[in-house]
């Protein structure tokens, strides 16, 4: 079969695409003929070497697909042979075939194209994650977004006013803004032509942020240090930016505001009966069209390097899917 694959460390223009044997599943595994694989920032640090997780090389990466089960271990019983499914997968996702653990594993209503199956899982399933178990958003909340326009950051816009919350996307352009108030956001901010810690005080009255989902790190995150109202929750979620701020804490006592720290890969394996639970709630919320998946682009295995990238220089609005059929 094809595969992405990554030999050692090095530029995602290392990558190649090589034929290896088709996964055979284990006994709690099922093999998934992949349809769409969703393309992540994660998956760009990761092959780079500057990821959390450095896996042993080689290996496929890769952690949202959706597909057709075309095998299953010996002690599987929920997931049957046919079925449309999305799963998560630690690795192997960039691939024609892959063997994943049947409780990360769930099927996919015919209303759900693979496409945009494997688009909800990692960035909508993080923003859903942040929002409602880390953060507890609220109705009537007030909620900043960074990087509003990536996959992420639409996503948690998305999320944000299906919950209920009054939301404030800040983006670097005027097309990304217009593509954040297209999917739900209030209010706009151009941090590349403004004073952002003005703009969100002028925007909130002074009182400051409830929630800020913030994925870009750098300059962006320390000024957001200084928007948080009292309770607030300064979510990390990542480091779009390249910059990984310092926090000075004493904001955190004087303000009164928590740093609550997503890291939403691994609350699918300790909370696997959750991460499904969320699942159900975000395909519901797709049926009634509070949130959908936008799709920047559609690319072969062939072209991965350019899509991370892509993905890397910040040049993505909302998901980028790799086909490997």
């Amino acid at each position: 079969m094809q595969a992405v694959v990554c030999h050692e460390f090095g530029p995602v223009s290392d990558l190649r695409v090589e034929q290896v044997n088709v996964p055979e599943p284990k006994d709690n595994e099922v093999l998934i003929q992949v349809e769409a694989c969703g393309v992540n920032f994660p998956d760009a640090l990761l092959v780079q070497g500057l990821y959390q997780v450095k896996p042993e090389r080689p290996f496929i990466p890769g952690v949202e697909v959706a597909g057709t089960v075309v095998k299953t271990g010996a002690n599987v019983s929920h997931i049957n042979v046919g079925q449309r499914v999305a799963a998560v997968s630690q690795l192997g996702g960039y691939a024609a075939y892959v063997a994943i653990a049947a409780g990360q594993v769930m099927p996919i209503p015919d209303f759900l194209p693979s496409p945009e199956a494997a688009g909800l899982i990692t960035a909508h399933a993080t923003a859903h994650h942040a929002l409602k178990q880390r953060a507890s958003l609220k109705p009537g909340e007030t909620l900043v977004v960074t990087g509003a326009a990536g996959g992420t950051g639409l996503a948690a816009v998305q999320i944000g006013k299906a919950m209920g919350a009054r939301v404030i996307a800040v983006c670097s352009s005027e097309e990304k803004l217009e593509l954040a108030r297209a999917n739900g956001a209030d209010e706009l901010v151009n941090y590349a032509q403004g004073d952002l810690k003005e703009a969100i005080n002028t925007l909130t009255e002074g009182k400051g942020a409830d929630v800020v989902y913030e994925c870009v790190g750098g300059d962006t995150f320390n000024t957001l240090s200084r928007c948080m109202a009292w309770e607030g929750r300064l979510l990390v979620v990542g480091f779009a930016s390249g910059s990984i701020p310092s926090l000075p804490v004493n904001l955190t006592l004087v303000k009164g505001y928590a740093v609550v720290g997503v890291f939403w890969g691994v609350f699918t394996q300790k909370q696997p009966k959750v991460f499904i639970e969320n699942m159900q709630e975000l395909i519901a919320w797709y049926a009634q069209k509070k949130v959908k998946v936008v799709i920047d682009d559609t690319l072969p295995l062939t072209a991965v390097s350019d899509a991370l990238q892509k993905l890397t220089d910040r040049q993505v609005k909302g998901k980028l899917i790799l086909t490997p059929w």
